[in-house]
């Protein structure tokens, strides 16, 4: 399975629908994955996954903020700013679990 670190900059439409589908109500402290990254930084993020990727999203207050504003049907979250860089891809050799 492909893992990807994935920055609020750099997120796109496609991983926040995910990310407000399965946390709802927001995510808590439970919900929250610690590890250190390849330059061995603390990393905190929540988890998305998808039939091939694992998504690991980056915890800040404006993905909180972007999360509980969002709504499916409006059209003001523009993603073609964020898709411009790669996402930051994770050691896929690495294990599963962290």
């Amino acid at each position: 399975m492909k893992r990807v670190i994935v920055d609020f900059k750099k997120l796109n439409k496609e991983i926040l629908e995910m990310l407000v589908e399965k946390f709802p109500n927001g995510y808590d402290s439970k919900d929250i994955i610690v590890f250190r990254n390849a330059q061995n930084e603390i990393i905190e993020a929540v988890e998305v996954r998808t039939e091939d990727t694992m998504y690991l999203v980056k915890v800040s207050k404006r993905l909180a903020d972007t999360m509980e504003n969002y709504d499916e049907d409006d059209d003001t979250f523009d993603d073609d700013e964020r898709t411009e860089e790669t996402p930051e891809m994770a050691d896929e050799d690495a294990d599963d679990d962290y």
